[in-house]
Order: C-alpha cells, then sequence, then structure tokens
C-alpha cells in the first residue's frame, strides 16, 4: 500500500480584530502567499484549490511576501523569527533569522530580492534589515516608540524604505545600509496601519486609524497630499497600488474596498459588503492586494472571516468569494449520498463548511452555526446532523446548503454523534440520547462519562471513560439495554466506527491504539493496529469494509488492512498540530483528512491488499 498527497484545500488566512492582515502576489499575478495557523499558503488565484503549504515555522505565522523574482518567500511568525524559503516548492528553506523578540508584523524585499526589512513589537528594537542570503545586517529600523505595523521598500535606486507604528508617525530610510533619514510626524493621529510605494517609486502611500490617506514622495517621504478625507467611516488596515502607479486600493472596517485615482484624490470604485448601515463586524475589509502581470484589474481583499474577495473594477459585486477555515478544524464528515464526493467540515470557532470535491471549492454553511466547537458530523438522508461544544445539535440541508430549522437544544455537553434507520444518537457527557424526526425519543442515564458513538442498525456503540467500550441494542421504542461490555483497551476510548457492511467495529483510544472486534459475536479481528503514538481522534472504514483509515495527535493518518493487519502505509505530519478528522472520499481511492492547520487534504491510496 501507498498513500502520497493529491491536493491540499488550503486553510483561509488568519485574521485579527483590529490589526491588519497581510497579502502578497508574486511578480506574475498567478499566485498569493499568505499566513494561517503555524503554515503559510501559496495559492493559485485563478485556482484556489491548488496550493502549496510551508510547514517550517513552530509558532502562529503572521506575514509572507513574494520576493520580486518570485522565487523566494519571507515569512514572519509570532515568535520573531523570519525564514527565507523557496516558493516553488515550499519545502526548501534558504535561512532561518531571529530579528525581534515578539510578533513580525510586516515584512517587505528590495527589487533584487536581496535584502529584507521585518518589522514588529519587540522589546529591543521594532524591526531589522538583513541580507536574505545569510542574514547579515544591511541597516537598522530605528525612530519609533511603539510597534510598527508595516514596512515597504522603493523598487528603484536610490533604495528607500518606509515604516510606519503605532506610534503615528512614518520614518524613512535611506539605503543601502538603511539608515533613519526623516521622521514624519502629526500626519496621522493614531495608529498607522499600512504603507506602501507605487510600482514606479514616485510615490508612497500610508493609511491608518485616522481613516485618513496621506501621500508622499516616493524619494523624500515629504507629505504631498490628504486624499478622501472623511470618505472612510472606519480605521484603514491596507493599501495596494495598481501596476499603473495610478491607483490604489484600500480595505477598512467600515466595510468597504475603495479604489482611488492618486492624481485627483478621487473615489473611482467602492464595494460595500453586508447591508448599507450594517455594522456587521465579520464584514470588516482587513487586507487588500492588486496584483501585478494581470489584464484583468483583479483585486483580492480579505474579510475579518478570512473570506477572499476577488474585486474587478466595473462590477459591483465580487466576482468570486473564496470560503474556508482559518481556525483549527475539528471535525470531518461526508455527504449522505454514500460516494464520498462532498466533505463537510466544522472548526473551533463554530464555522461549518462544505466542500465539492470535484471542484475543490469550500462554501460556508448559511444560516445559524455553532457558536461554539463543533465535536462531530454524521449524515442521512439528505441531512447532515452536527453536535458541537454550545450543547446543540444543528441540521445541514446538504441540497439547500444552509442550517435547517431551529437548533435542538442538547440536555449535556455532546461528545459524539451517529445515524442509524432513521434515528439520530448523541452521546453525551452524562448517558446517550436518541432523537427521532427532531424530538427526543429515547435517553439512556449512564454510570460512566460517554467518550465517542458509533451505530449500525440495531447496534450502537459507546466509548466509556473506563477505558471500555458499551455494545447496546436499540428496540423499536428506542430504548437501548445493553448486550455486551468490550474490555480490550488499556486506555481511554476516543473513536468509534462501524464498517459500512455492519460486520466490523473499530475502537481507537487516547494512546494510539485501535482494536478492530467483528460484531457477530463480538471477537477481536485484530489488536495490530497500534502505530499511532498519540489519542486517535476519528476513525473511518472503506466501502468494502476491508480497510480503515486513522487521524490521531501524532499529526499522521495511517491506513490499515484487515487482510493484513501488520502492515500500514503512513501519512506522516499530514497536519500540524494534530489530525481531528479522515474520510474515505471518491468511491473509496482516495482519503481526506483536516486538522490543526485548517486545511483539506485529499490523498490517492493505491495498492490496496
Amino acid at each position: 500500500m501507498s498513500i502520497e498527497l493529491e491536493t491540499i484545500l488550503a486553510a483561509n488566512p488568519a485574521t485579527t480584530r483590529g490589526q491588519p492582515t497581510i497579502l502578497s502576489c508574486d511578480a506574475k499575478g498567478e499566485r498569493i502567499a499568505y499566513a494561517s495557523g503555524k503554515s503559510i499558503f501559496l495559492r493559485q488565484i485563478d485556482n484556489p484549490s491548488e496550493s502549496k503549504q510551508y510547514t517550517g515555522h513552530t509558532a502562529p505565522t503572521t506575514a509572507a511576501r513574494f520576493s520580486p523574482s518570485g522565487y523566494y518567500v519571507a515569512s514572519g511568525d509570532a515568535s520573531g523569527q523570519v525564514r527565507v524559503w523557496d516558493a516553488i516548492s515550499a519545502q526548501t528553506t534558504k535561512g532561518e533569522y531571529s530579528i525581534i523578540s515578539g510578533r513580525i508584523a510586516d515584512v517587505a524585499w528590495d527589487g533584487d530580492s536581496q535584502r529584507v526589512i521585518a518589522v514588529g513589537d519587540g522589546r529591543d528594537r521594532f524591526g531589522h534589515c538583513f541580507a536574505a542570503d545569510g542574514g547579515n545586517s544591511v541597516g537598522e529600523v530605528s525612530g519609533h516608540s511603539k510597534v510598527v505595523n508595516a514596512v515597504a521598500i522603493r523598487q528603484q535606486r536610490p533604495l528607500r524604505a518606509a515604516t510606519v507604528s503605532d506610534d503615528g508617525s512614518l520614518c524613512f530610510l535611506h539605503g543601502a545600509p538603511f539608515k533613519f533619514a526623516r521622521k514624519v510626524d502629526g500626519v496621522h493621529k493614531g495608529f498607522v496601519y499600512g504603507t506602501a510605494f507605487s510600482p514606479d517609486g514616485s510615490h508612497l502611500v500610508t493609511v491608518g486609524a485616522d481613516r485618513k490617506i496621506q501621500l508622499h514622495d516616493g524619494k523624500t517621504g515629504e507629505p504631498t497630499k490628504s486624499v478622501g478625507e472623511g470618505v472612510h467611516t472606519g480605521s484603514i488596515f491596507a493599501v495596494s497600488w495598481a501596476a499603473d502607479s495610478k491607483r490604489f486600493a484600500t480595505a477598512s472596517a467600515d466595510q468597504t474596498v475603495r479604489v482611488w485615482d492618486a492624481e485627483s484624490g478621487e473615489n473611482v470604485q467602492t464595494w460595500r459588503f453586508g447591508e448599507e448601515g450594517s455594522v456587521s463586524v465579520p464584514d470588516q475589509q482587513v487586507g487588500v492586494v492588486w496584483p501585478a502581470g494581470r489584464k484583468d484589474g483583479l483585486i483580492i481583499s480579505i474579510n475579518l472571516d478570512g473570506d477572499l474577495n476577488y474585486l474587478v473594477e466595473g462590477k459591483d459585486q465580487p466576482i468570486r468569494v473564496v470560503q474556508g477555515h482559518n481556525k483549527t478544524v475539528m471535525a470531518l464528515g461526508t455527504g449522505s449520498d454514500g460516494k464520498g464526493k462532498t466533505l463537510v467540515t466544522g472548526s473551533f470557532e463554530g464555522r461549518v463548511c462544505s466542500w465539492d470535491l470535484a471542484t475543490g471549492t469550500g462554501t460556508a454553511v448559511d444560516g445559524q452555526t455553532h457558536t461554539n466547537q463543533v465535536t462531530q458530523f454524521a449524515s442521512a438522508s439528505g441531512r447532515i446532523y452536527s453536535v458541537g461544544w454550545d450543547d446543540a445539535l444543528r441540521i445541514v440541508d446538504e441540497s439547500a446548503n444552509t442550517f435547517a430549522g431551529s437548533s435542538i437544544k442538547l440536555p449535556a455537553q455532546p461528545k459524539g454523534v451517529a445515524t442509524s434507520e432513521g434515528r439520530v444518537i448523541v452521546a453525551l457527557t452524562s448517558g446517550v440520547a436518541v432523537y427521532v424526526k427532531d424530538q427526543l425519543a429515547g435517553e439512556l442515564k449512564t454510570d460512566y462519562t460517554p467518550t465517542a458513538v458509533a451505530a449500525y442498525g440495531q447496534w450502537v456503540a459507546v466509548g466509556a471513560d473506563n477505558n471500555s467500550v458499551k455494545i447496546y441494542k436499540i428496540d423499536s421504542g428506542n430504548k437501548l439495554s445493553e448486550a455486551e461490555t468490550l474490555n480490550n483497551s488499556t486506555a481511554q476510548i476516543s473513536a468509534l466506527a462501524f464498517s459500512k457492511d455492519g460486520k466490523h467495529l473499530a475502537a481507537g483510544n487516547s494512546s494510539g491504539k485501535i482494536v478492530a472486534y467483528k460484531t457477530d459475536g463480538w471477537t477481536v479481528a485484530t489488536d495490530r493496529w497500534s502505530s499511532h503514538t498519540a489519542r486517535v481522534t476519528s476513525l473511518a472504514w472503506s466501502n468494502d469494509g476491508a480497510h480503515a483509515v486513522s487521524g490521531a495527535l501524532d499529526t499522521n493518518v495511517h491506513v490499515w488492512s484487515l487482510a493484513k493487519p501488520g502492515s500500514r502505509t503512513k501519512a506522516a505530519n499530514a497536519h500540524k498540530d494534530g489530525v481531528n478528522g479522515v474520510a474515505w472520499v471518491e468511491g473509496g481511492t482516495k482519503v481526506a483528512s483536516t486538522g490543526g492547520d485548517a486545511a483539506v487534504k485529499i490523498w490517492k491510496v493505491s495498492g490496496l491488499p
């Protein structure tokens, strides 16, 4: 058997309220780079389902920028580390440099793709200038008294750089080596969030919390004119120039992206998100990039939910919205058709997304979603059932991709959900609840705390915190009666799954071991599936019932065989910070996985015995 990565359905950019989000585009206008979790994703603009993931950082990533050559990316993280790495493979690290003692807020390249300036929030200094290959100092960042939010480098000679800060000032640097040349104070009142040189180097623009747009001379840093006074009604978080150096785009907390004419100062196009006059926090626009090298005039903005909006001048609405997760995905399920063509995922903050695997596109499910962590999914008859830490059972109508009806309040916190023969069975910290036609039809109080649940036909398997699996039989009156106790586990049961034909039950525990049972007599089919080194979080059987896939907190995905229990194939380091969900897709020839990096990955499995 072998398993190889086929597709990465990338996580969306991570956002923080009140902070700009860095979006970078390569020189050809083909890919964007951004930070999400502890990874950097390089994503195709025209085909967002194609992406590459860089996993070299050990702390949450905060910023990434392509070099002008397009061959390298410089990325920073919350620990003050900057890494320079190969943008083609997203595997090879060219250099790792400790820049400041706190969060990196932004990085910038010079026009030769040789020098990098990184800025942020440090104790000793707020930034540093260094050579990309070797890390030698090529200047210093000075003049600020508070965290530096953004940096820009003029791409032409003589080299110039600009930094903007929470202290309300702009510092202008001459290079190379870069040295403090002048400080512009009093133009902005409050935090300055963004700055950018025009591609031809003639202009520099700064934007900030005072809703003001200020233009400066690109060579001297001298303020020239203020633009758009009073137009934006919220903090301006980001600014990006068009390739012609005549226009630029701004993104604001007032839920708008605006295009400005640099010469006249006029606002020539506006896109508003959310309803006019509404105060929709998720619609705040916290980042924007105007990709060079394109003829379609595309602008990409990002909202606080992490959605990427594709905007084109002359059109009032986005031509495309790329949705997904930007926080840890905790649960993964498949559609009810059993063919594995659609997936559903739920994340730590309650967002639920459905995925069409044919196109690789994700769509946030409409309606009232969970308000806390999504625990598990189960599907049946065109509906997907989800439970979460908001102690609710919610129902997704698959055809409409929306939450149907009102949520069902659960008697206690759910640990898992399963479906069988028209029933929805929920494992709770207090016992097991059975729902029929969205109504509570039966409830069993237990003297143990359930940890997982699975169901097939008349059988309900419940993991217990006393390291056992309880097997119940459910009757026509939805009453559960105990039929068997399986005591083969040496640790707490953490995941359960029946095979599609109901002939086997797999039970994974918190120490990484999996035992497969025959449901005919409840004897052990194999107890040799024991290669995980941490808690098993998810189990799924192939359509033929001969193979199982497992995911665990050890970051690995394993595919197992009943015929050859001693052999297994492994996708090592499948997801940074652990795998939280696995499923068979595409008729059982591929495996989907998700986890701590918020990405969904599709793996091709071949050579199954």
